[in-house]
């Protein structure tokens, strides 16, 4: 099974409109942000724009126009108590977001590129027979775990 076949689509639902756009993350600055994910990830600035004390911007891969990731940079936001995970299993003790799952043509590759830029990888490249997917882990600077997807053949 190279993908998941899904069920057939419910195009009678009231919600048959819904489609994903972004995953917002909230930063102590965006500047920060926008150094890893433009710097490091090759992520391009789509839009940005001010909210009360905070600098927000829209930030997408690549090559992909149909998902972003939304920074909400500045301001005082509370601190969470979270360090920075050291491996998947520890990441799972805790509740509510988990990670954002980025594919990608070659795991093995995309993690020595982000090697090569300074990213510390928290789970090296494993493969999940179950969902056909051979993935990897790696934190961005605020603690955001973000898994890499390589669909096998």
């Amino acid at each position: 099974m190279s993908d998941f076949i899904p069920p057939a689509q419910n195009t009678g639902s009231p919600f048959a409109d819904m489609r994903g756009h972004h995953v917002a993350i909230r930063t102590p600055s965006l500047d920060e942000a926008k150094a890893f994910y433009v710097g490091k990830l090759d992520f391009r600035v789509v839009a940005e724009w001010d909210y009360a004390d905070e600098k927000l911007a829209y930030l997408a891969p690549a090559t992909d126009d149909h998902f972003y990731i939304e920074v909400l940079g500045g301001g005082e936001p509370t601190p969470v108590d979270v360090k920075p995970y050291t491996d998947l299993g520890d990441s799972l003790k805790y509740a509510g977001y988990h990670h954002l799952y980025l594919n990608v043509a070659s795991v093995d590759e995309t993690v020595e590129k982000l090697r090569s830029r300074g990213v510390t990888i928290v789970t090296e490249p494993f493969v999940l027979e179950a969902i056909s997917r051979k993935l990897a882990f790696f934190c961005d600077p605020f603690g955001n775990l973000i898994e890499l997807a390589e669909v096998l053949p």
